[in-house]
């Protein structure tokens, strides 16, 4: 496929999509989505998948933008990255809406 016939938006789409594509990406999203941030280590002791798992979905997430970590040695605190969670709720909203 010739990438220049592929938009900036499809491609912020996709990439948004992606990250969301796993059932305990999505947990993780709706849970900081209702409530201001959380643990790393709190994750760990909810969900039940081994530390290292989560901590790959934790990147694909902060890779994407829609999540942040500050380091609070020992611990990561993860918030939704605000700008970039909206951005990908009105891209979605707007494909949708074609």
């Amino acid at each position: 496929m010739h990438e220049d016939i592929l938009t900036n938006r499809q491609r912020k789409i996709a990439r948004y999509a992606k990250a969301m594509a796993h059932p305990v990406r999505m947990y993780i999203l709706e849970l900081l989505s209702r409530q201001a941030c959380c643990y790393s280590g709190d994750l760990a002791d909810i969900l039940p998948i081994a530390r290292s798992t989560l901590s790959q979905h934790l990147s694909e997430l902060k890779e994407a933008g829609l999540i942040q970590g500050e380091i609070h040695p020992p611990k990561i605190k993860y918030c939704i990255n605000r700008e970039h969670f909206d951005e990908a709720r009105a891209l979605m909203r707007e494909f949708y809406d074609l």
